[in-house]
Order: structure tokens, then C-alpha cells, then sequence
């Protein structure tokens, strides 16, 4: 159960292969989908014993559907067919814990609960990935991955399966592998517009605004404002810290220590009495793309007017 429908994609695909055998599968395994099931269908199927193989296996899918019946289960919890191997897939959210099934369960069986990665621990999540799957992936592009998908894990493994079918097994995939074969370009994304307010490059910052302004499907400028609001507020939180050390800044950040370099130089351009202006500055642009205080003004147009303020 919980937020991350990944990770509960990957168990119940490990019991399916593992549970029974091909020859088994076609008496022994049920699937259910909550949306078209009940709870007393899945129980008395539960309770059948298995036909020429040592166990059943009982998948529920969508069970999130059940949320209203679910506590029904209880009982067969409390006393299981031993021979019956239950998966409950619980996507999007958990069973009220106050409850008797999560006690129940807690008592009677395995639960896994499945919670959403925070955006700087995936670009770690895709290195191990490419590393099991025997392939290399450099920094930059991890974070572009992360950067042009955000955080669905499903969508970041689609892409990345895709990339080590069209990338040679022994080249390492980079930044120009994604802007090929995945669409986004790596000059024109949040990521270097960040990089480029953070070095004092504007004229670099206007000419990725304008790229967004030209594909505003792609880039909308709600997630670019959230990139810039994370970007000064962690600026912020470097300023308060009165200790520099590389790996402790990354630390306390939430950041690679290959990216701390950037934010000690963004530090001498911003200082910390310049912030508050610039966080405030953020809001406002956010407020107005959202028709708050302003006319039909284009997105391109409040980015570029906000890029001036930020570089003073």
C-alpha cells in the first residue's frame, strides 16, 4: 500500500513469476480488480484449496477501489487459508491504520508500504537502476531525466528502457542520449536555467526563457517557478549554515556534493539580504500566472520580467 504504484507494481510481478509455476498458474492463480470485485468473492476464493500444486495465488489489484468494504477482510486475515498466497495491491494511499485489518495484518502477514521518493533521492535511484541493468549513466543526465519527467518512477523506467535499447551497451548514456531519443533538450530545461541565474549568465537565462515561451506545453511555468523557488530557498538555507564543508552542504540541501560548487558560486552573486525580495518576486509571478492582478499576460513574457528582477 501507499503513494509510490511503482514499487507495488514490482511485487506483485515478483509473486507472479515466482509463486507458481507456468503448468500451475491455470487453476491456481485468480486475479480480482476492486472496481468490478467485492470482498466476499475474493475471500471464498481465498479459502479453495489449491488443484496439483502446493499453493494458490490470489492477486487484488486496485484495491484502493475496495476502501469502503475493505475491513471485511479482516476475519479471513485473522485466520488464513495456509495454502493461499493473498497479494493486496493498495495504490495511491494506505488502510486507515486505526483500524482491526491493519492490526490484523500486522499480525498475519507481510505489509509494505510504499512511499513516494523525495526529487533529489531519484537521480540516485537511476544510477542503481542502469547499475543492475548493467549499463552507466552520467550525472547531468540523471537529473535531466528527473528534470524533464519528474517523479514518476514508471515514466523514468520507460524512458530509461528505451535508452538502452537505442544506446550502445558499452557507451555511457549522457544528456545528449535524452535530447535524441527522449525530446528535451538538454541547453533549454529548468535545470540550466537555474545553472545559468546561478553563474551570472542572463543572456543564457533570457534565451532558455524564450525556448519556454516557444513550447509552454513542455515547460509550463508553474514547475519552472517551483525549480526557482526550491533553488533560492536552498540558497537561503546555505547562507544560515555556518558550516561549508562540501559534503555537509549536500547533505543539509538534499543535493549531490558535484552540485555544491554551483550553489557556493550562486551564493557570492545572491546574498542572503537579496533573497527575500527575489522568493517574494517568485510568488507574485506565480500569483499573476494564475490571473491574479493581471490581465491575459503571456507566461513567456512574466518569466522574462521576472529574470530581469533576479538578476538585480
Amino acid at each position: 500500500m501507499g503513494e509510490e504504484a511503482y514499487f507495488i507494481d514490482m511485487i506483485e510481478k515478483a509473486l507472479t513469476e515466482t509463486v507458481l509455476t507456468e503448468d500451475e498458474k491455470a487453476f491456481n492463480q485468480t486475479l480480482f480488480y476492486g472496481k468490478d470485485s467485492n470482498i466476499a468473492d475474493v475471500v471464498d476464493s481465498c479459502k479453495r484449496y489449491p488443484m496439483m500444486a502446493e499453493h494458490q495465488l490470489i492477486v487484488v489489484r486496485e484495491a484502493q477501489e475496495l476502501s469502503r468494504t475493505i475491513d471485511k477482510l479482516v476475519d479471513y486475515v485473522n485466520q488464513p487459508q495456509p495454502s493461499t498466497v493473498l497479494v493486496v495491491c493498495y495504490k495511491y494511499k494506505s488502510i486507515d491504520k486505526r483500524k482491526k485489518l491493519y492490526k490484523a495484518l500486522q499480525e498475519n502477514s507481510v505489509i509494505f508500504e510504499s512511499k513516494k521518493l523525495y526529487e533529489n533521492q531519484i537521480p540516485d535511484w537511476i544510477q542503481r537502476w542502469a547499475k543492475k541493468h548493467n549499463r552507466s549513466i552520467n550525472t547531468k543526465a540523471s537529473h535531466l531525466l528527473v528534470e524533464c519527467l519528474g517523479t514518476e518512477l514508471s515514466a523514468i523506467e520507460r524512458a530509461l528502457d528505451k535508452l538502452t535499447i537505442l544506446v550502445s551497451s558499452g557507451e555511457q548514456i549522457t544528456e545528449s542520449h535524452i535530447e535524441k531519443h527522449i525530446g528535451f533538450s538538454k541547453d533549454y530545461n529548468n535545470f540550466e536555467l537555474r545553472k545559468a541565474l546561478g553563474s551570472g549568465n542572463v543572456t543564457h537565462a533570457h534565451k532558455i526563457c524564450y525556448y519556454f515561451a516557444q513550447h509552454p506545453r513542455q515547460h509550463p511555468i508553474v514547475v519552472t517557478l517551483s525549480t526557482l523557488h526550491n533553488f533560492f530557498m536552498q540558497l537561503l538555507q546555505y547562507h544560515a549554515l555556518e558550516d561549508h564543508n562540501p559534503n555537509h552542504v549536500a547533505r543539509v540541501l538534499g543535493i549531490r556534493p558535484f552540485f555544491v560548487s554551483e550553489y557556493q558560486q550562486a551564493s557570492r552573486r545572491y546574498p542572503m539580504k537579496s533573497l527575500a525580495f527575489i522568493l517574494a518576486k517568485i510568488k507574485e509571478t506565480d500569483m499573476k500566472s494564475k490571473g491574479v492582478g493581471v490581465g491575459n499576460v503571456k507566461q513567456g513574457d512574466l518569466l522574462k520580467q521576472l529574470i530581469n528582477e533576479i538578476r538585480g
